[in-house]
């Protein structure tokens, strides 16, 4: 089975939906938060975007803890530029992704819903979208309504996973 990125904008689910998937698909779960390094949770706390470079050593991890499951893995990651899902696709051949696609007020009231529980304060959710470059039309992409049930949005992404093209999906 290949390796699929749970991908989106802060709230739009992807701990979430990556956990349901992982549990319906029986594939380890990896949460990309947890490979931030200190000075990127610091700056993220502060109110302040992650800039490439600070995300540079963090796709190199996520894209190792990718390849280390042969066997596929579902993992969280925001992954809001085509420069970084390449980077992850390099070190993964045949990596999918599924876009959690979700409106900016309803991301920024999940965001402001969590605020103390989560890192990402929802100061940050704006810069999210300015950052955003959508990968519909890119292969191996799906796009999902974020909003949808989470046993909704599972069974669609299975039942993709199971189509023996995965084409990109609008």
């Amino acid at each position: 089975m290949n390796s699929i990125v749970m991908m989106g904008v802060a709230g739009c689910g992807k701990s979430s939906a990556g956990q349901a998937l992982a549990s319906t698909l029986g594939l380890p779960l990896i949460e990309g938060d947890e490979f931030h390094p200190a000075s990127n949770l610091d700056k993220m706390r502060q109110g302040l975007a992650l800039t490439d470079a600070d995300r540079a050593d963090w796709l190199s991890a996520l894209g190792l803890a990718l390849a280390q499951h042969e066997g596929g893995a579902v993992l969280t990651c925001s992954a809001l530029k085509r420069t970084y899902r390449d980077r992850l696709r390099a070190q993964v051949p045949g990596l999918l992704f599924v876009f959690l696609d979700i409106d900016p007020a309803t991301a920024r009231q999940r965001v402001t819903a969590r605020a103390g529980e989560h890192l990402f304060p929802p100061s940050l959710v704006d810069s999210q979208f300015a950052t955003l470059e959508s990968p519909v039309g890119e292969p191996g992409v799906l796009r999902v309504d974020a909003t949808q049930p989470l046993d909704q949005l599972s069974a669609v992404v299975a039942n993709w996973l199971n189509q023996p093209q995965k084409e990109a999906f609008k």
